[in-house]
């Protein structure tokens, strides 16, 4: 691996982007450890707070202004080259094989214990595939592709800046880095549910995640991403990437979905 530091990178990422298919090899090669491989969604989950539609299909198959969730966030990251695509399925698991229809190189993974765990069983089960890998929650509603990256310079996290936020949130240091999260926030960036991690810290991780849903007492009732921003809190530098409210949303329940798609009225 060819090592740059971030300006550089960011120049040569322009370069990429401008040039296309005519981008000189020599920069590729360069890229090439910093391009994301694959992405992982956590699917696995009720959706119960979207009933009674959610009780014949997933949360992430629901319909929002004609096109399904989880399409958004797929579409997002092919147009991002990344075609190595992982769902992690549990509650109504079959009913994600209508995906094959339109993408037919996704591969799923079973989720057993979906009724049993929060969503670290999610991650665990994919512990081994988060090398280079965006993870992203499979509720999210993605109008901007491009925050999907094809490069990422290091693992980061998107977030959208609040004054005020009654739902998880991020508190960067003074470079832009997590040193904590909470369930509220005051000045702080509330969490979007997707990451990046570098092939470095995907390593660290995937051992951690795996000591966390095994051996830690009450461990696989945490949310996923509260291994690397609580329980080990400091061992990584995750970079924020800020965002806008309008380029991505997550639909919690079933009247914030009707007042985004009117045919739910």
């Amino acid at each position: 691996m060819i090592s740059v530091n971030e300006q550089v990178f960011n120049r040569l990422v322009r370069i990429a982007e401008s040039k296309g298919v005519n981008t000189p090899k020599n920069i590729l090669e360069i890229l090439e450890p910093y391009r994301a491989k694959r992405a992982i969604f956590l699917a696995a989950g009720f959706g119960s707070r979207m009933m009674p539609l959610t009780a014949t299909i997933p949360k992430p198959l629901v319909v929002v202004n004609g096109v399904r969730i989880i399409d958004t966030l797929i579409d997002a990251c092919l147009a991002a080259d990344i075609e190595e695509i992982y769902i992690v399925r549990g509650y109504l698991a079959k009913e994600f094989d209508v995906l094959l229809e339109k993408y037919p190189k996704i591969r799923f993974i079973e989720n057993p214990d979906y009724d049993k765990a929060n969503n670290i069983a999610s991650a665990y089960l994919a512990r081994e595939l988060l090398q280079n890998a965006y993870v992203l929650e499979a509720d999210l509603v993605i109008s901007n592709p491009s925050i999907i990256r094809k490069y990422n310079y290091e693992s980061n996290v998107l977030g959208i800046w609040k004054e005020e936020s009654n739902d998880w949130c991020l508190t960067p240091d003074s470079e832009g880095y997590v040193i904590e999260e909470t369930t509220s926030g005051h000045n702080s960036y509330q969490m979007v549910g997707i990451y990046y991690w570098s092939e470095k810290d995907a390593k660290l991780l995937s051992g951690q995640l795996k000591t966390v849903y095994e051996e830690t007492p009450g461990g696989k009732d945490r949310y996923w991403e509260t291994v690397p921003n609580q329980v080990y809190r400091g061992t990584y530098r995750i970079k924020i990437v800020p965002c806008e409210q309008s380029d991505v949303i997550e639909i919690d329940t079933y009247d914030e979905l009707k007042a985004i798609d009117s045919t739910y009225k």
